[in-house]
């Protein structure tokens, strides 16, 4: 039976889920700000419609907040993680073929369910409001890439009530002649301007084109895309995601860093939740990257930017290894006299805790077996009582160089001490 695609896609996921547990803003706009409160990188439709730009610093944002009215939110990535997963998991009861593809974003394969597609898809679109409370818009055709073409089409049509099966439109070309070529999936910012170039300005008009000149000028890629406006799947689901060859943790500090030791600290704080999801994913990293960068100078010196690498003595997922090896790269690249503002860690060299290479200069089976005891302890207490409940002391306890997220709000679902409040009567 051939593949039936629908893309799931939450709206405006970010403000959506500040909404769930603050009913009182219903209609009224949100957006939700970078890190260190910075830009503005998710908006509710009213925040929208009120002509606030993505992307445009909070600051110079200001009076347009005031004016509408707008509830400001820092980002609050341990809710947005854990509502994903919940809608994740919702979605995953209609059908076992599906692949996450984004944090609001899931494609699923509805062939051969009972019911039918649209049928199908305002069940779940239903079902995933009614437990999770975020709204979303579902887009089905016969390839992944005119299921997103479908997706794009439901939240733009009202009447559509946010599901849009292409194979049920009266006129489905009238889908693709709406859409500019460069909100086509696959179509990078450079093919789209060459195709501008040639005339070809929407998903209707490349589709037209022929496969040689497409192949010739955007590559086996291009004419995957080609071929899937044209119904044919040229791109499977990906039920499991590949493998990471490296896992990256990293910030801008709140404000400027200039001591060693402070930066040292968190440097081991990035080490500490990289290996922490390092062993949620059965892991290990053989290598360590640490990374500095700093401000630019008053005097006119250019900023300075730099990174050095460190390896623990055998492949590990040990918190006090990682962090071990991330302070020795650190030590060969701060310099004094500057003012830091972004540090990170970069684990390398991953594979399979299962696979890993014994050697020499490994611990004792004993040694071994009590690190990941201990492992195993920091996480049961972090993910009982919320992320950085429990940390090594290297990882300094007052942290000024935190990142800044002065309108955070409560991370509802992963703390306890956060957890909203029902009073009867």
């Amino acid at each position: 039976m051939p593949p039936l695609y629908a893309l799931v896609d939450c709206n405006n996921f970010y403000a959506s889920c500040e909404r769930v547990f603050a009913p009182q803003l219903a209609g009224r706009p949100i957006v939700v700000l970078s890190n260190n409160d910075g830009c503005v990188i998710a908006r509710s439709a009213e925040a929208k419609a009120a002509g606030i730009p993505m992307g445009k610093p909070a600051f110079m944002c200001r009076e347009l907040f005031t004016r509408h009215g707008v509830a400001v939110f820092s980002s609050n990535y341990a809710l947005y993680g854990d509502m994903s997963a919940r809608v994740m998991a919702t979605l995953a009861r209609f059908t076992p073929s599906l692949e996450v593809y984004s944090i609001d974003e899931a494609f699923l394969d509805l062939a051969g369910l009972p019911g039918g597609p649209e049928a199908t898809a305002r069940s779940l679109r239903e079902t995933v409001v009614r437990w999770t409370g975020i709204p979303v818009s579902v887009g089905i055709g016969p390839t992944k890439t005119l299921a997103k073409l479908a997706n794009r089409a439901a939240k733009k049509r009202p009447e559509s009530g946010g599901v849009l099966d292409l194979a049920a439109c009266p006129d489905p070309d009238a889908v693709l002649a709406a859409t500019p070529v460069e909100d086509v999936w696959g179509i990078g910012r450079r093919h789209a301007a060459m195709l501008e170039g040639f005339g070809i300005r929407t998903a209707l008009a490349f589709r037209e084109l022929p496969r040689d000149f497409v192949k010739k000028r955007m590559t086996i890629q291009g004419l995957h895309t080609l071929l899937e406006l044209r119904g044919q799947p040229c791109i499977d689901l990906e039920h499991a995601p590949p493998p990471a060859r490296t896992l990256m943790s990293s910030r801008s500090f709140g404000q400027a860093v200039t001591t060693l030791d402070e930066l040292a600290e968190a440097v081991a704080e990035y080490a500490a939740r990289a290996a922490a999801r390092l062993r949620s994913r059965g892991l290990v990293a053989s290598g360590v990257e640490a990374y500095v960068q700093t401000y630019a100078d008053k005097d006119g010196r250019p900023p300075y930017a730099n990174a050095a690498f460190a390896a623990p003595r055998a492949a590990t997922a040990h918190t006090g290894e990682l962090i071990t090896a991330a302070r020795q790269a650190l030590e060969m690249i701060f310099r004094p006299g500057h003012r830091y503002k972004k540090a990170g860690v970069i684990l390398l060299g991953l594979e399979p805790v299962g696979r890993r290479q014994l050697s020499l200069l490994d611990a004792s089976p004993e040694a071994d077996a009590r690190g990941g005891r201990l492992m195993a302890a920091l996480d049961a207490v972090n993910a009982k009582w919320g992320k950085g409940a429990l940390a090594p002391a290297a990882c300094g306890i007052d942290k000024p160089w935190a990142m800044r997220q002065a309108s955070r709000s409560p991370r509802y679902t992963t703390v306890w001490d956060e957890l909203p409040v029902a009073r009867a009567g």
